[in-house]
C-alpha cells in the first residue's frame, strides 16, 4: 500500500454508511427511528421484574435495544463526522438535530428499564438475572440500572423532561456548537488580515507579540459572544438543577454516577492534588526565566523554549512523521497496540487536516456495529499536535479492545476512557524523551510533559472550581457573563496559585471552552485529571519491567466496561482509590519530572549569565 493511502489527512465516511444528504442516508436514518419507536413502545409494556415469565421477555427486549443502541451510535457519529469537518454545512446541523429528537425514545426505553429495577431487593433480582442465559451476561449492566435508577423522576415526568430537553438543554448545546463553528477570528499573517476558525489559532509559537496578539484576537472574538454563551450556560446548567432539586441530590450526583466512581475517590484525588501540586510552581518559574520573563502569562502556557539555547527551532513533524513515530512507539510497548495504530491509518480512520471550517478540538468516535472508530483533529505539525493523535488513537485502541464484547459491555466511563488515552500520550512522551539527545531536546521534551501536567492538575482543576462555584451560584438565579469571568478569574488564580503575572489571566475562558456546553455531560473536566494521573501510575508500574504488563493493560481496559471504576483499578492494579497513595505516587513520577527540569534549567541560565 502506498505511503499515500497511509498517511491520508482524510478519514474514510463513504464506507460506513451513504452521505447524509442522500435519500439513502434519510430511509436508513427513517428506519432506524421506525425500529427505535416500536422497542420504546415494547419497554411501556414489560412485566414487572417479579413476574413469571419475565426474564424471557426483559431478554429479548435488552437484545433489542442493546442492537438499535450500538446501530444509534454509528448514525450519530457518522453525522458528525460530517459535521466536524464542514462545520457551516447547515443540512448537516439539521440532521443532527433530527437525531437529537429521537433521543427521547432512547431515553425512554432505557429509563422503562431502569425505573423497573426501583425497589427490587437482592433476591429478587438474582431469581431475575438467573431466568435467561442473556441477563446473565449482562448483569454488570442490569446492577447498574439499579444504581442508575435513583438518579430517575417518576416515569411520566423522566419522559417529560426527556422530551422538554429535545427544545431545552440540548437546543442550548447545540446553539452553542453552530456559533462556535461559524465563528471566525482575524489576525494578522505576513502583514495580511486573514479569518481563521478557533481550532487554528495557535499560541505555541516562539514569538510572545504574536502569542499575545493571537490571543486578544481569540478572546476578542469570543468575548463578542458573551451574553448568548452566558445564556446557553445559564440554560443548559438550570435544567439540569430543576432536575436534581426534584431528585433531592446536589450537582455532583449525576457526572459522579455517570462516571462509576464515589465522591470519596474525587476527594481524595482532588485534595491530594491541592496538597502537592506546589511542585509545580519551580517548573512555571524556570520556564519564564527561560522565555525571558518574570512570570508566564495564560497564553504562554504552550510557548516553545527559546532557541537560545543552543539548538535551532524545532523543525515542524510532517504528519507522515509524526505517524510513523507513533505507530513505530505503539509497536515498541505492545505488538498488538502497534499494528492497531498502523491498521487505523492504512484504513483511513484519522482525519487531521490543517484547514479552515472545520470544528474546533479533537476528538475519537465509535462504529460499534462495524468494530471502527474514527479520530478527528487539525494536525499543526507540532509536538503538542502529535501528541493529541497519540491521545486519540489510545481512545481507539480502548475501543478495540472491547470490539468483541456484548455491546452493552462496551461501554465504559468517561474518566476512564481518558486513562487509555493519556497513558497512550504517556507512551509517547517517555520514548521522545529517552530519545533526546541534548539537553536542549531534553528541556522541550520534559517541558511539553510537565505542560501535560500544568494543564490536568491546575488548568482542568479551575475548570472543575468554576463549574462547582458556578453550580452554586445558578440555584439562587442567572449568573451574568460578567459575574462569570468573575468566578472564573477566582478558580483560575486558586487553581494556578497565583503563578501567572497580574495581567496574564484569562477570566472569559468559560466562553471558548466547549466543555462546559455538552448537554448530556455534566462536570467534563474531572475525568481527565483522574485519566491522566490514573495513566501516570500504570506508565510507572510498566517502567518496573514487567513483560507481562501489556496483557494486564488490556485486562484492565476490558474491566472498564463490566466493573466500577474503584473495583476495575483494585483488581488490575491492587490500589485503593479512595486512598491517597496511588495519586502521591502519580504526583511523585511528576515532581521528578520537575526537579529534572530546574536542574537543566538552572544550567542553562547559568551559562548565558
Amino acid at each position: 500500500m502506498s505511503d499515500s493511502m497511509l498517511y491520508s489527512l482524510h478519514w474514510d465516511l463513504d464506507s460506513i454508511l451513504p452521505n447524509p444528504q442522500t435519500p439513502a442516508f434519510q430511509a436508513h436514518l427513517e428506519q432506524f427511528k421506525v425500529d427505535l419507536t416500536l422497542v420504546a413502545e415494547q419497554s411501556d409494556k414489560l412485566p414487572p421484574i417479579t413476574a413469571s415469565g419475565a426474564s424471557s421477555v426483559w431478554g429479548s427486549l435488552i437484545e433489542q435495544l442493546s442492537t438499535l443502541l450500538a446501530r444509534g451510535e454509528d448514525l450519530n457519529a457518522f453525522v458528525g463526522c460530517h459535521a466536524a469537518v464542514d462545520a457551516e454545512n447547515k443540512e448537516f446541523q439539521r440532521i443532527e438535530g433530527s437525531l437529537s429528537a429521537l433521543s427521547p425514545l432512547r431515553q425512554r426505553a432505557l429509563a422503562n428499564v431502569e425505573l423497573a429495577f426501583v425497589g427490587v431487593d437482592e433476591p429478587a433480582f438474582d431469581r431475575f438475572i438467573a431466568g435467561d442465559a442473556r441477563l446473565k451476561t449482562l448483569r454488570f449492566v442490569l446492577e447498574e440500572c439499579r444504581r442508575n435508577a435513583a438518579l430517575r423522576l417518576p416515569k411520566e415526568q423522566e419522559q417529560l423532561a426527556n422530551e422538554l430537553a429535545v427544545d431545552g438543554a440540548q437546543a442550548w448545546s447545540r446553539l452553542y456548537d453552530r456559533i462556535s463553528g461559524e465563528l471566525k477570528i482575524e489576525v494578522m499573517e505576513r502583514g495580511h488580515v486573514v479569518k481563521k476558525s478557533p481550532g487554528q489559532i495557535q499560541f505555541d509559537m516562539p514569538e510572545r507579540s504574536v502569542r499575545q496578539n493571537n490571543f486578544y484576537a481569540f478572546d476578542k472574538a469570543w468575548a463578542d459572544l458573551a451574553d448568548t454563551c452566558a445564556d446557553a450556560l445559564n440554560h443548559i446548567s438550570g435544567a439540569r438543577l430543576t432536575k436534581y432539586a426534584r431528585l433531592g441530590v446536589d450537582h455532583l450526583a449525576a457526572p459522579l454516577r455517570l462516571n462509576r466512581m464515589t465522591r470519596d475517590t474525587l476527594d481524595t484525588m482532588w485534595g491530594t492534588i491541592t496538597d502537592k501540586k506546589q511542585c509545580l510552581l519551580p517548573y512555571l518559574d524556570r520556564k519564564a526565566k527561560l522565555l525571558g520573563l518574570k512570570k508566564l502569562a495564560w497564553y504562554d502556557q504552550a510557548a516553545p523554549l527559546p532557541t537560545s539555547l543552543g539548538e535551532p527551532p524545532q523543525a515542524d513533524i510532517s504528519y507522515p512523521e509524526a505517524v510513523d513515530l507513533v505507530c513505530h512507539t505503539f509497536q515498541q510497548f505492545s505488538p498488538d497496540f502497534g499494528s492497531f495504530a498502523t491498521h487505523a491509518f492504512r484504513e483511513k480512520w484519522v482525519e487531521a487536516e490543517n484547514r479552515a471550517g472545520k470544528r474546533q478540538g479533537a476528538f475519537c468516535t465509535g462504529i460499534p456495529t462495524q468494530q471502527q472508530t474514527r479520530v478527528f483533529m487539525t494536525y499543526t505539525g507540532t509536538a503538542d499536535s502529535m501528541s493529541t493523535l497519540a491521545h486519540e488513537l489510545g481512545h481507539a485502541y480502548h475501543s478495540w479492545v472491547l470490539r468483541e464484547q456484548p455491546f452493552l459491555l462496551q461501554d465504559y466511563p468517561m474518566n476512564l476512557a481518558e486513562t487509555a488515552s493519556t497513558f497512550a500520550e504517556a507512551v509517547l512522551g517517555e520514548k521522545r524523551l529517552a530519545a533526546a539527545s541534548s539537553v536542549s531536546q531534553q528541556l522541550g521534551m520534559l517541558d511539553q510533559m510537565l505542560g501535560d501536567a500544568v494543564a490536568f492538575m491546575m488548568n482542568i482543576h479551575c475548570r472543575f472550581l468554576f463549574e462547582d462555584r458556578f453550580h452554586i451560584a445558578r440555584r439562587k438565579g442567572e449568573v451574568s457573563a460578567a459575574e462569570l469571568s468573575a468566578l472564573m478569574l477566582a478558580s483560575q488564580k486558586e487553581a494556578y496559585l497565583n503563578a501567572f503575572d497580574d495581567d496574564g489571566w484569562y477570566p472569559d475562558f468559560w466562553i471558548s471552552k466547549l466543555h462546559f456546553y455538552i448537554s448530556g455531560w455534566p462536570f467534563y473536566n474531572f475525568p481527565y485529571t483522574f485519566g491522566y494521573l490514573l495513566s501516570n501510575g500504570l506508565y510507572s508500574i510498566a517502567a518496573e519491567g514487567d513483560k507481562h504488563f501489556p496483557e494486564r493493560y488490556q485486562k484492565f481496559l476490558i474491566a472498564t466496561g463490566c466493573q466500577l471504576t474503584e473495583d476495575a483499578v483494585q483488581s488490575s492494579l491492587g490500589y485503593d482509590l479512595r486512598k491517597p497513595d496511588f495519586w502521591i505516587r502519580s504526583i511523585d513520577v511528576i515532581a521528578q519530572r520537575v526537579d529534572q527540569f530546574v536542574k537543566l534549567a538552572d544550567s542553562v541560565l547559568e551559562d548565558h549569565r
